[in-house]
């Protein structure tokens, strides 16, 4: 990774002065108002503790679901800043209920230790990555830390904005770590390379498939997304979901691909999804007019399990299947534990946040990977070797250039 971290900051950068640290606090919250999964919370712990323990006061931003520029009291980082005082017992944490004001400025220097302004996309300015926001919150700190990697393919005010106008500006602990893992995992991969895909649509992972299937050994493909594969092959899919105008892209991905691609031999169908009872398995070129695909089946579990054990780098983006509606969650159950295994065994293993980070939470697998994103768009973003904004923005260790997946 070439961009600076805390770590590359001297005390005396520290000590004293205000960090602005831009994190991903963008939590599940039930209808109450509750927060449902605390992870991105807990992720950013390290930092705020490591910028702490070296004198500096902390001073948080973050977005929160999707108001239109302007407040709305459902979106509130309220709850959030209750929880992180939880986390964070031996510190005094604040809240200020605004965020581009004199009351925030003050906070900043007056306040507790540790502050957390209110939602950065109450601001009109924050989407647009407004010139005059990105100056104010430049105010809010004496140094900028992005440890928001969920984030940084958004080039927003609080992400790319602040960046050009606060130095230095660099990377968090959990940042530094996502770079590492996903970037690391493309770059110089330990081999046999194994990258597992899954979803429901073929073109959200087009990108993808492109950059990786030149670096790979296997290219596993999973999910609905297979069934596009299915049709290009000139097999009947049913009723299953099929990307008619990707067809002719998935017949040259097949070409190109040669034996590299491992496409499901059998599937788990159903007539509906909620057709549960009638749910069995068939050969690929068995499904019925009247039947859907809803999970990759048994024998194409174990042929991708046995792959990924024998891996020694495995990077998964996508589930199988409809994980949520057993029995559709087998055939991700059993690439979550594969990678558990290959894990054990001394591979690097990632999961690439969405919902396959979701899918090994549920299964409590979490623990058994080498590293579970914490970001959906922005991990998918650099496995198609894209630059992201809230990276590039940050201070080079040596040379220029953002970082990208090679």
């Amino acid at each position: 990774m070439n961009k600076k971290t805390i770590r590359d900051l001297r005390d005396t950068d520290l000590r004293g002065k205000r960090a602005l640290v831009r994190v991903d606090f963008n939590v599940p919250l039930d209808s109450k108002g509750q927060i449902t999964d605390d992870t991105r919370i807990r992720a950013a712990l390290p930092t705020i503790t490591s910028l702490r323990d070296r004198g500096a006061r902390v001073v948080l931003l973050s977005h929160l679901g999707r108001p239109k520029g302007k407040p709305e009291s459902k979106y509130s980082l309220e709850p959030v800043s209750r929880r992180l005082a939880e986390l964070l017992p031996d510190e005094q944490v604040g809240f200020i209920e605004s965020t581009d004001t004199d009351e925030a400025l003050k906070a900043t220097r007056q306040g507790p230790a540790v502050v957390l302004l209110e939602n950065t996309r109450f601001l009109g300015g924050e989407e647009t990555n407004d010139e005059r926001l990105s100056r104010g919150l430049a105010e809010l700190g004496d140094v900028y830390v992005n440890d928001a990697f969920g984030s940084a393919h958004r080039a927003h005010a609080s992400t790319e904005g602040v960046a050009r106008y606060l130095k230095p500006a660099v990377a968090g602990l959990l940042m530094e770590q996502e770079l590492q893992y996903l970037g690391g995992a493309v770059a110089d991969p330990k081999r046999p390379f194994v990258a597992v895909l899954g979803g429901a649509k073929i073109s959200g992972k087009i990108d993808v498939i492109e950059n990786l299937l030149p670096k790979v050994d296997r290219l596993i493909v999973g999910g609905a997304m297979a069934c596009t594969f299915f049709k290009a092959m000139g097999l009947e899919t049913g009723k299953s979901l099929v990307e008619d105008d990707r067809v002719r892209m998935a017949k040259e991905l097949l070409e190109s691909a040669g034996k590299k691609l491992e496409l499901p031999n059998d599937a788990c169908v159903a007539p509906s999804l909620d057709d549960t009872s009638q749910s069995h398995s068939v050969r690929r070129n068995a499904i019925r007019a009247g039947e859907a695909m809803f999970d990759i089946g048994p024998e194409s579990a174990r042929h991708f399990a046995e792959i990924i054990e024998g891996a020694k780098t495995v990077v998964w983006n996508g589930p199988m299947g409809v994980f949520e509606k057993p029995p559709f969650d087998a055939g991700t159950r059993a690439i979550a534990q594969a990678m558990a295994q290959a894990t054990k065994r001394g591979a690097t293993t990632v999961v690439g946040g969405g919902d396959s980070a979701a899918a090994v939470a549920e299964l409590g697998l979490d623990s058994g990977m080498s590293h579970v994103s914490t970001g959906g768009g922005a991990s998918l973003e650099l496995l198609e070797g894209k630059m992201l904004p809230g990276v590039a923005a940050l201070d080079d260790r040596s040379g220029g250039g953002g970082t990208r997946a090679a």
